[in-house]
């Protein structure tokens, strides 16, 4: 899959140990709902696409 836009980036979360937490909390949910590993991958918008 390859997702293309100007409109998001990749969220920077270093040192937001709460956050990173909650997403390792849901990616453990969801593998456990569905027998699956997955990973959550944060974004934030950008400036352009307001």
């Amino acid at each position: 899959m390859n997702i293309e836009t100007d409109a998001y980036r990749i969220a920077s979360l270093g040192g937001d140990e709460q956050t990173v937490s909650a997403i390792k909390a849901a990616e453990a949910t969801i593998a456990r709902l569905t027998g699956k590993e997955v990973t959550l991958i944060a974004y934030e918008k950008t400036n352009e696409s307001e």
